[in-house]
């Protein structure tokens, strides 16, 4: 393995990739093989299995040159084909079926989540340097700094303000053009916001609130409305708290088209006899909405929060560009980066562990309702 290893990287980088990929899906497809092999009868299959107990001992002898890991892997194999062959009930090719298309969703989220969680909570434990074990030392600097704890709390305000508003403005708006005449026009003017990255949406609004010292000619479409009104110049993005309410309209701006087009499509699946049942009732349209629509959508309302929520949990891209978490602006996903672009490892992993524990609750409710759904279905 050693050699194989160090003749790879004698190669060119664009050779090495090709040869790495080669070799993984080549010990794949040798495993997927054997799997396949192992529940079949007969004394062809027997034999195969026989030379597998063989040879990959073998082979791992010649790889690592240890006696040990050899009997360790023919143990292991052995036990694994006759696990396989025993618990095989549902015929020859199903585990190969069952490994072949679980495999690559299993490896893709190992490598992707499952490892990269492991590493950054054991690191949210460690120093600076990932060289030593300081407790929960990087946790209580969060908590004791004033510039952790402003953190938090904007974190929180964001996730409080942003699901909510865009929600209510998603739901009035879906529903004041609901079967009105350019109602697709309608909704592709909210929408548009969603189309335009977080950094592209920033730099809009940037613009929107620049400033210039007073007497000079404003390029900011707030100063310029303030100095028409006979006001002042007003540096929207310097005033703390007022700043980050700044940055949350931005946020409002990009999910309302989201939840108006989640929200309009359940009103148009709310049963048409329950609302002429309820108008004939003598009801209001308030009511009407209230006690009809709003029931009738409440799966759409639940998504709809809890991934605004999610989303706004998240949100780095509208603070980094705008203010870069100056001001007392910074979110949690701001300072995690600004940690780590500082050095201070153990500080951003412990930041993201608060960020990931913050996150799991709105998760698990969806999954919940979701759940529920089914069930009720």
């Amino acid at each position: 393995m050693s050699a194989f290893l160090a003749w790879i990287s004698t190669l060119p980088a664009l050779a090495q990739i090709p040869l790495v990929l080669l070799a993984f899906f080549a010990v794949i497809a040798l495993l997927i093989f054997f799997l396949e092999v192992a529940p079949r009868t007969g004394r062809k299959f027997t034999i195969i299995r026989a030379a597998a107990c063989v040879l990959i001992p073998g082979l791992v002898f010649l790889t690592l040159g240890s006696v040990l890991w050899a009997a360790a892997a023919a143990t292991l194999f052995g036990a694994l084909f006759f696990y396989l062959d025993y618990r095989s009930k549902q015929g020859a090719g199903y585990l190969f079926q069952l490994v072949g298309f679980l495999s690559p969703a299993i490896f893709l989220l190992g490598i992707g989540l499952i490892y990269p969680t492991i590493q950054t909570t054991i690191q949210a434990f460690m120093n600076s340097r990932g060289t030593r074990f300081v407790g929960l030392e990087n946790f209580i600097w969060i908590f004791t700094q004033d510039t952790g704890i402003r953190t938090v709390l904007n974190t929180v305000v964001w996730v409080l303000i942003v699901p909510v508003v865009s929600t209510i403005f998603g739901l009035a708006y879906a529903v004041f053009i609901d079967k009105s005449r350019g109602e697709k026009f309608f909704k592709v003017l909210v929408f548009m916001p969603m189309a335009i990255s977080f950094v592209g949406a920033s730099i809009i609004w940037r613009f929107v609130y620049a400033v210039r010292p007073a007497g000079q000619e404003q390029i900011g479409l707030l100063n310029q409305v303030v100095v028409w009104l006979g006001g002042e110049p007003v540096s929207w993005l310097s005033n703390s708290p007022w700043n980050t309410f700044f940055l949350i309209v931005v946020l409002i701006w990009i999910q309302t088209g989201f939840a108006m087009v989640i929200l309009s499509a359940a009103i148009k699946g709310v049963p048409l006899e329950q609302l002429e049942a309820a108008e004939l009732d003598g009801t209001n349209a308030w009511q009407r909405f209230t006690n009809v629509t709003v029931p009738g959508i409440r799966s759409s309302l639940v998504v709809v929060l809890t991934t605004i929520s999610i989303a706004s949990l998240k949100v780095f891209d509208i603070v980094r560009t705008m203010t870069a978490g100056a001001n007392e602006t910074s979110v949690i996903a701001n300072e995690m980066y600004s940690q780590w672009q500082g050095f201070e490892v153990g500080r951003s992993a412990a930041f993201a562990v608060v960020l990931f524990l913050m996150v799991l609750p709105i998760v698990i409710y969806n999954a919940r309702q979701i759940k529920k759904q089914r069930e009720i279905r």
